[in-house]
């Protein structure tokens, strides 16, 4: 049993409970000493957005009184180099074992290799950890030993595979006169106060996650009738608490699993979403340019017609196509947007408007809580038809029967784009269709209270035809 400390390298694993890495450290019988590591400027790494880093705070804030429970408290740094904060803690405080849970992003893959590498060449013991996912990617191949680029072979193949159940351990001892800095020194809280009502619309604690949990357990009989319905809370909402670690999968899955009224309807449902989230995750490990380039590198040749005006109207939520701009709204209030809407937006914006899809996963990087590289990737280029298994560019979703379809009373439009809450719910998704004097009585000016439509359908569909009838036409050419 190791009598010298072990540090527990915290990352995006901000719970005690089914932690791998501190299942391990607790194992090894010598006093813990719990860090995170603050590097926000490490090269390669995608720097979170302000309202990730809104969550980062409370949900470290949340991890350090889980400690205070055992004892102890988290120990914060700040760093432009997290291997030298390492070295130089192992130097001081005579450590001899490191935890981590693994990052599986390319470009964590290549800092940890490095890390590990060094430190092992110093002689101290390290060990990493699988705590984000429900399994490995580097362990899932097809028949072929290839990675999968289809969902559903993905999802029969992963299934059949047993998965951990969730263990936990608490805390024996841990080291003293470790110096911290202040959570508050990492200047992750907005100065101008615009996270007021994320304030109210979350608990970004462990004890938030649970409750979601509970919760999920209740909605997974109707998951699949309720899912698509951006009015009705029908999905479960932890995505952000499993970005950052504050719930494992694992004891997402066989929480559910166990108390679901129908099994089967839990696995083919709620807990199907789970394997989405790994199979983003398993794109990005094996196609490490899909981050910031098109998993079908033909795609990188598609005409996109930029335009600044457009972006900047999408972004606030002034398309004037109302399904769009209350997901947008919404999005901007909560830092989260219902995903058949992340959809409908996405397409809007990349094919209606022709705007690259880059912009928008930068927008939703830097305004979701649930930002996370895997899914964002995966999500937008399925959308603009260059990923995996992803929607042809020529199916172009018509933003308003989708919103008649999944918002047909109009609710959630009303609830985001207040200025129309006075339309019937015949009228709201087509405010451009309803006389002057019916607008008028609802209290609307169309292009003062609320924009004309930046573009007609029929004049985006065709717009975004005669792009990929181009595209295809330069491809054959070559």
């Amino acid at each position: 049993m190791a009598s010298k400390p072990t540090i527990v390298w915290f990352r995006r694993d901000l719970r005690l409970e089914d932690n791998p890495a501190w299942n391990w450290a607790v194992k090894q019988g010598g006093p813990i000493i719990p860090l995170y590591i603050h590097a926000p400027q490490q090269e390669g790494v995608w720097q979170r957005g302000g309202a990730s880093n809104w969550w980062l705070h409370h949900a470290l804030k949340d991890l350090d009184a889980q400690l205070q429970e055992q004892g102890s408290h988290l120990i914060i740094r700040a760093s432009k180099n997290p291997l030298e904060t390492l070295l130089k803690l192992i130097d001081t405080h005579e450590v001899e074992n490191i935890s981590w849970n693994r990052c599986y992003e390319p470009s964590q893959v290549k800092h940890d290799t490095k890390t590990k590498k060094s430190l092992q060449d110093l002689g101290i013991e390290t060990h990493s950890a699988n705590g984000a996912l429900l399994l490995d990617p580097h362990s899932i191949r097809n028949k072929s030993g290839k990675p999968f680029q289809v969902f559903t072979p993905f999802w029969k193949h992963c299934r059949a595979l047993e998965l951990s159940k969730p263990e936990s351990l608490a805390g024996k001892s841990f080291a003293s006169n470790v110096d911290s800095d202040s959570l508050d020194s990492l200047e992750l809280l907005p100065t101008i106060p615009w996270d007021k009502t994320m304030s109210s619309f979350w608990e970004p604690t462990r004890k938030g996650a649970l409750s979601l949990l509970k919760e999920a357990i209740q909605k997974s009989s109707h998951y699949e009738t309720l899912r698509d319905i951006p009015s009705t809370d029908g999905t479960s909402r932890l995505s952000p608490y499993l970005h950052f670690g504050q719930i494992s999968p694992q004891e997402f899955f066989h929480t559910v699993r166990e108390h679901c009224p129908d099994r089967e309807k839990a696995d083919t449902g709620i807990l199907r979403q789970l394997y989405w989230r790994e199979f983003a995750a398993h794109l990005l490990y094996h196609f490490q340019h899909s981050q910031d380039l098109a998993l079908k590198p033909e795609y990188d040749r598609f005409p996109w017609d930029f335009n600044e005006d457009y972006l900047r109207a999408w972004q606030r939520g002034q398309t004037g196509f109302p399904i769009v701009d209350a997901g947008m709204r919404q999005l901007w209030q909560t830092g989260w947007m219902h995903n058949r809407v992340r959809m409908i937006a996405g397409s809007l914006l990349v094919k209606h408007l022709l705007q690259p899809w880059q912009e928008g996963a930068r927008w939703f990087w830097d305004t979701l809580v649930d930002a996370d590289l895997g899914n964002n990737s995966m999500g937008w280029q399925w959308v603009a038809g260059s990923g995996a298994d992803a929607s042809p560019y020529f199916r172009i979703f018509n933003p308003i029967i989708q919103g008649k379809k999944f918002d047909p009373t109009g609710e959630y439009v009303k609830k985001w784009v207040p200025e129309l809450s006075e339309l019937s719910k015949d009228q709201i998704h087509t405010p451009w269709e309803v006389t002057p004097i019916e607008l008028a009585s609802a209290g609307v000016t169309l292009g003062k209270d609320y924009p004309h439509p930046i573009i007609s359908h029929e004049d985006g569909r065709q717009a975004a035809l005669d792009a990929y009838a181009s595209y295809k036409q330069q491809a054959s050419d070559k």
